[in-house]
C-alpha cells in the first residue's frame, strides 16, 4: 500500500508539474500575444491608419458646415446664419485649444531640437500671410462696428464670432511663424487630428467667405439687371430690419465686401500650409536635400518688372472703367465688356509667349530633374492642376455658349478668343512652373551639397580623425595613411612627431559662386517669372473686386439658364481666384530657384 501510495503520489506530482509548466507556457504565450496587440494598437496602427482616420474626420467637419451653408443659401427658415457661425466658432475654439497645447508642449521640450522641413514655407510667404491676416483683422473690426450699429435687431453671435475670429487669426499667425516647419515625431496620432482639424476649420472659413461674397455679387448683379429693365428677379434683402444707430454703417457694409477677397485668400493659404505640416508628421527627412537655398541674384531684372508694372497699371484702369460703366446704358455696357475682353486677350497672349519662351530655354538645357521627396512641392503641383479646373470649366462653357447662342453682341467672338486663350495659358503656365520647380539648380543646389559634405573634414580634423577620449590620452593611432595623428594637448607639450599634412582642396567654383554674374539664360527666366508673377496678380484683382463679365455678358446665361450658370460661377470662380494667387506663390518660388 505504501509503495502504491508513493507511486501514486509521484504520478500526481508529475501531473502537477506538467500542468504547471503548461499553464506557465500558455501564460507566456498570452503575455506575448497581449504585448504584440498592445504594440500594434499603439505604434503600427496609428502609423498606417491615423492619416486616413484624421482625413475622414476633417472631411466630415467640412461637409457638415457646407450642408448648413446650403440651407442658408436657400433662405431656409430652419437654419439661420447664427447657427452656422456658432458651429464655426466652436471649431475655432477647439483649434485654439489644440494650438495652445502644442505651443506649451513644445516649450517644455525646448532642450530637444525639433526637426524642421525648410521647404515647408518661406519668410516671404509668411510675410504675405501676415499682411492678409491684418486685413482680416480690419474686416473683423468692421463686423463688430456693423453689429454695434444694428445691435437692436441682431443676435449676439454676430459679435462673438468676429471677436473669436480675430483671436484665432492672431494665434494662428504666431503658430505659422514659429511652428509650421516642425516635423512632429511624438503624439503623432493626436497631432494628426489636431492639424487636420485646423486645416478643415480654415477650409470651412474659406467656404463661408466665398458664400458671403457670392451672395453679395449675385444680389448686385440682380440689381444691375433690374435697372436695365429686366423683371421677375429674386432680390434678397441684405440689410437688417432696423435702423442703424451710428453714422458709419454704410462704410462698414461697403467696406466688408472689399475686404472679403483678402480674408478668403488668407484662409485658403493657411489651410494649404497646415496640410503640408500634416503630411510631414512622422516623416524622415533627407538631410542632404533639407537645406536652405542660396540667396538669389537680381541682376538684369529690367524687362520683366517694367512689363509687369505696365500690366498691373492697365489692370487698375480696366477695373475702374468696368465698375463705373457696366451699370450704364446697354450700348455703354457692351463697349465696357468688349474693352475687358480686348485687354484680356493681350494679357493672355503675352503670358503664353513668356511661358513658351521659358519652356524652350529649358528644352535647350540638358539639366536633369530633381526627383527627391518634397511634400510641399508635390502639393504645389497638385493644387496647380486641381485649381485650373475652375477656369477651364468656365472657359469651355463660354465656348459652348458663343457657338450656339442666337444673340450676337459686339463682344461675341472676342469672348470666344479670350476663353480659348485662357485654357491655353494655364496649360503653358502650369508646364513652366512645374518644370522650374522640378529642375535641379545649376549652381546652388549641387555646390551647396559639395560644401555640406566635406565641411567637417576640412575645418575639424580632430573631430573626424581622433579616437574617443576615455580618460587616457592616446598620442597616436593607426590610420590608412601613416599611422600618425596630432593632438592639440600633445602639440602644446612639444612631444610631437611631425606628420605630413594633407592639403584638402575646396572646389574653386564654390568660392567664386557668389561673384559670378548670372547667365543670360537665368536673367531671361527671372524676367519671365517676374512678368508672370505680376500678370497673375492682375488677373486675380479683376474678379476679386467685381470685374466678372461672365455675369454680365448674357451669352452663357442665355444658353445655360440663370440658375445653372449662377451655380457654375459660384463653384468655379473661387477656385479660379485661388489658382491665380497660388500661381503667384509658385512663380516667386521659381524666381528664387532660377
Amino acid at each position: 500500500m505504501a509503495e502504491h501510495g508513493g507511486l501514486h503520489s509521484m504520478c500526481l506530482n508529475k501531473v502537477d508539474c506538467h500542468s504547471s509548466s503548461t499553464l506557465s507556457s500558455s501564460s507566456e504565450q498570452e503575455s506575448e500575444i497581449f504585448t504584440k496587440l498592445k504594440v500594434s494598437l499603439t505604434e503600427d496602427y496609428p502609423q498606417k491608419n491615423a492619416e486616413i482616420l484624421s482625413g475622414q474626420y476633417g472631411t466630415n467637419l467640412l461637409l457638415i458646415g457646407v450642408s448648413l451653408m446650403l440651407v442658408i443659401g436657400n433662405n431656409g427658415a430652419s437654419v439661420k446664419e447664427e447657427h452656422l457661425l456658432s458651429f464655426i466658432t466652436t471649431l475655432i475654439i477647439v483649434q485654439l485649444l489644440w494650438m495652445m497645447w502644442y505651443i506649451v508642449r513644445r516649450g517644455m521640450q525646448s532642450n530637444l531640437q525639433a526637426e524642421k522641413d525648410v521647404h515647408a514655407t518661406t519668410s516671404w510667404i509668411k510675410g504675405g500671410l501676415t499682411l492678409l491676416a491684418l486685413l482680416s483683422l480690419i474686416m473683423d473690426a468692421f463686423n463688430i462696428g456693423y453689429f454695434v450699429g444694428y445691435r437692436s435687431c441682431l443676435s449676439a453671435v454676430l459679435v462673438v464670432y468676429p471677436i473669436i475670429h480675430a483671436t484665432h487669426t492672431i494665434a494662428q499667425v504666431h503658430f505659422l511663424w514659429f511652428h509650421i516647419k516642425d516635423v512632429i515625431k511624438s503624439f503623432e496620432t493626436f497631432e494628426r487630428f489636431g492639424v487636420i482639424h485646423a486645416v478643415f476649420t480654415n477650409l470651412l472659413l474659406w467656404c463661408s467667405g466665398v458664400m458671403s461674397e457670392a451672395n453679395h455679387l449675385l444680389n448686385h448683379h440682380n440689381t444691375r439687371l433690374t435697372a436695365l429693365g429686366f423683371e421677375n428677379l429674386t432680390m434678397v434683402d441684405m440689410e437688417p430690419h432696423c435702423n442703424c444707430t451710428i453714422s458709419a454703417c454704410s462704410v462698414f457694409v461697403n467696406g466688408l465686401y472689399y475686404l472679403y477677397p483678402f480674408n478668403i485668400e488668407y484662409h485658403i493659404f493657411v489651410s494649404v500650409m497646415l496640410f503640408v505640416m500634416w503630411k510631414n508628421i512622422g516623416r524622415t527627412l533627407d538631410l542632404q536635400h533639407n537645406r536652405k537655398r542660396l540667396a538669389t541674384k537680381t541682376q538684369g531684372l529690367v524687362v520683366g518688372p517694367i512689363l509687369g508694372l505696365a500690366a498691373l497699371a492697365s489692370t487698375i484702369g480696366v477695373l475702374v472703367v468696368y465698375i463705373i460703366h457696366v451699370e450704364e446704358s446697354l450700348d455703354i455696357r457692351e463697349s465696357t465688356i468688349a474693352i475687358f475682353y480686348y485687354y484680356g486677350i493681350v494679357m493672355l497672349v503675352l503670358m503664353c509667349s513668356a511661358g513658351v519662351t521659358g519652356l524652350l530655354i529649358y528644352r535647350a538645357d540638358p539639366m536633369p530633374m530633381d526627383t527627391t521627396k518634397n511634400p510641399s512641392r508635390k502639393l504645389d503641383t497638385e493644387l496647380l492642376f486641381g485649381s485650373s479646373v475652375g477656369s477651364w470649366f468656365i472657359s469651355w462653357c463660354s465656348v459652348v455658349a458663343v457657338s450656339v447662342s442666337r444673340s450676337s453682341p459686339s463682344y461675341r467672338w472676342t469672348n470666344l478668343i479670350y476663353s480659348l486663350l485662357s485654357i491655353l495659358e494655364k496649360y503653358i503656365q502650369n508646364l513652366f512652373i512645374i518644370e522650374s520647380l522640378y529642375r535641379q539648380r545649376e549652381d546652388g543646389e549641387r555646390e551647396d551639397a559639395e560644401v555640406a559634405g566635406p565641411a567637417p573634414e576640412i575645418f575639424s580634423v580632430t573631430s573626424s580623425l581622433s579616437p574617443p577620449y576615455n580618460g587616457i590620452i592616446n598620442q597616436a593611432y593607426e590610420n590608412p595613411d601613416n599611422g600618425c595623428v596630432t593632438l592639440e594637448n600633445v602639440q602644446e607639450s612639444g612631444q610631437v612627431n611631425r606628420c605630413p599634412q594633407k592639403h584638402l582642396e575646396v572646389p574653386r567654383q564654390v568660392e567664386n559662386n557668389v561673384e559670378v554674374t548670372p547667365s543670360k539664360k537665368s536673367q531671361i527666366l527671372k524676367n519671365i517669372a517676374v512678368f508672370l508673377f505680376m500678370c497673375n496678380i492682375s488677373l486675380w484683382i479683376l474678379p476679386a473686386f467685381g470685374c466678372r463679365p461672365q455675369y454680365d455678358n448674357g451669352l452663357e446665361e442665355e444658353t445655360f439658364g440663370f440658375t445653372t450658370w449662377t451655380t457654375v460661377l459660384n463653384f468655379a470662380m473661387p477656385i479660379t481666384l485661388f489658382y491665380r494667387m497660388h500661381s503667384v506663390a509658385c512663380l516667386f518660388e521659381v524666381f528664387q530657384r532660377v
